[in-house]
């Protein structure tokens, strides 16, 4: 039995020094430096409470990943509905479709959006023609614009849990519900939704946390107007050279994605919600 047990653990520990070198080494020196730049103490972390840059930072980060999230989801539902009740033909089309973006840079997405919402974008061009404005809206280089690329991006993420989660509810459950006099709102409502609930929770997780620590797209379509944390982050220590201000607002977004992930491993059991056991 110990043989075999250290068998196991000559494979593991490759991967398991892989993790540490480049990963969790990483992490703790970033812990470091926000504890020790540019001097030792907890003046870093200080700032949360006092720096009205930090606190914005903050709470646009926060606004901008909910509002993204929810979007997504309800854009991210119907589709995997109507992928979950459409034809095996039609379906391998809505997958196609929806897997076909996940391919496309999201620097190639993201300068796309600008050149369709820029002011003298396609779409202004297009209300100024049909006459519904008068003058071009700001439609980039502003909250909406980075919410409108991000949610282009998250869908497909938003899509494939909750559509493997639909696809797991037995079709016999929506026809005896309609047998017995439901109406098609009450099977959807009292049936097929509950049952979508675990992929809808862990389309809410991943979208979420992705959105978080999203920075190429805000960048761009924020016009550096509207910083998220990841920017902000590369703005003090790319462009001001302040390690210690910016592993500390690192160091916040790593423990808000964990805190993250904890409060949601206490309401569902996280290892069946992804996949990893039942």
């Amino acid at each position: 039995m110990q043989a075999r047990n250290a068998g196991w653990w000559a494979l593991l520990m490759p991967a398991f020094l892989l993790l540490t070198v480049f990963y969790i080494a990483p992490i703790l020196q970033v812990l470091s430096i926000s504890f020790t730049e540019p001097e030792l103490g907890f003046g870093n972390y200080e700032r949360i409470l006092t720096n009205r840059s930090v606190q914005r930072t903050l709470s646009t980060t926060g606004r901008i990943a909910g509002i993204t999230t929810v979007l997504a989801l309800v854009l991210g539902y119907a589709i995997a509905y109507s992928v979950t009740m459409a034809s095996e033909r039609a379906r391998r089309w809505w997958i196609l479709c929806v897997l076909v973006p996940l391919w496309i840079s999201v620097l190639v997405r993201a300068f796309a959006w600008v050149t369709l919402l820029r002011r003298q974008g396609l779409i202004n061009e297009a209300l100024i023609g049909m006459g519904t404005i008068q003058e071009p809206l700001e439609l980039v280089w502003n909250e909406f614009g980075i919410i409108v690329g991000m949610v282009h991006y998250m869908v497909p993420y938003a899509v494939l849990p909750m559509l493997s989660a639909m696809r797991d509810i037995d079709p016999r459950l929506m026809t005896a519900a309609r047998g017995m006099g439901a109406s098609r709102w009450t099977v959807f409502s009292r049936v097929f939704f509950p049952l979508s609930l675990p992929g809808v929770l862990a389309a809410a997780v991943l979208t979420f946390i992705l959105s978080l620590g999203f920075y190429v797209t805000p960048a761009i379509l924020g016009g550096g107007k509207t910083l998220m944390v990841a920017e902000w982050i590369s703005v003090q220590i790319l462009d001001l050279i302040r390690w210690g201000f910016g592993t500390m607002m690192a160091t916040v977004l790593i423990v808000t994605i964990l805190v993250t992930l904890g409060v949601f491993s206490r309401i569902v059991n996280m290892r069946r919600l992804f996949g990893g056991g039942h």
